[in-house]
């Protein structure tokens, strides 16, 4: 499981020029499963993500998490994330997840973050979606299982 986690002021995802999911302040996630990827890859990166300090203090050091500032989270499937790009101009995806698995693990990675008291926001999965958002600092992290 690979997620690109950015910190942003807002952000919101569109589809058919409709909004779909909108948050105020908090994370943008953009989540891919790969083969093989269940429920211990989403455990272990839920755990990570709403307790990763990257959120100012008082004194402007990045120090506290998204459950303690209240942030929210705009969660949104990215297969792209595991593409392949060793081998010609054009990526493979064959080590995305199949889309049913797929779909199932990421509809439970964002129950299991809603489990933690966090508001969660989505695109559609497969869907042609349109990502608009405020990155904070920028702060991008991406949290890979692979090198849990």
């Amino acid at each position: 499981m690979r997620t690109v986690l950015q910190r942003a002021k807002n952000a919101q995802v569109e589809i058919d020029g409709k909004v779909n999911g909108k948050i105020d302040h908090g994370l943008v996630l953009l989540v891919g499963f790969e083969e093989g990827d269940g429920q211990e890859e989403i455990d272990y990166t839920v755990r990570k993500i709403v307790n990763c300090r990257i959120f100012s203090d008082e004194n402007g050091k990045m120090n506290l998490s998204l459950k303690q500032i209240g942030g929210q989270i705009l969660s949104v499937s990215q297969f792209t994330l595991y593409a392949d790009t060793k081998k010609g101009n054009r990526p493979s995806f064959t080590d995305a997840q199949n889309p049913n698995e797929a779909s199932k693990n990421y509809d439970r990675f964002n129950e299991k973050l809603r489990e933690e008291g966090v508001i969660v926001e989505t695109g559609v999965f497969g869907a042609d979606m349109k990502v608009s958002f405020t990155n904070d600092g920028p702060v991008t992290i991406i949290f890979d299982t692979d090198n849990k």
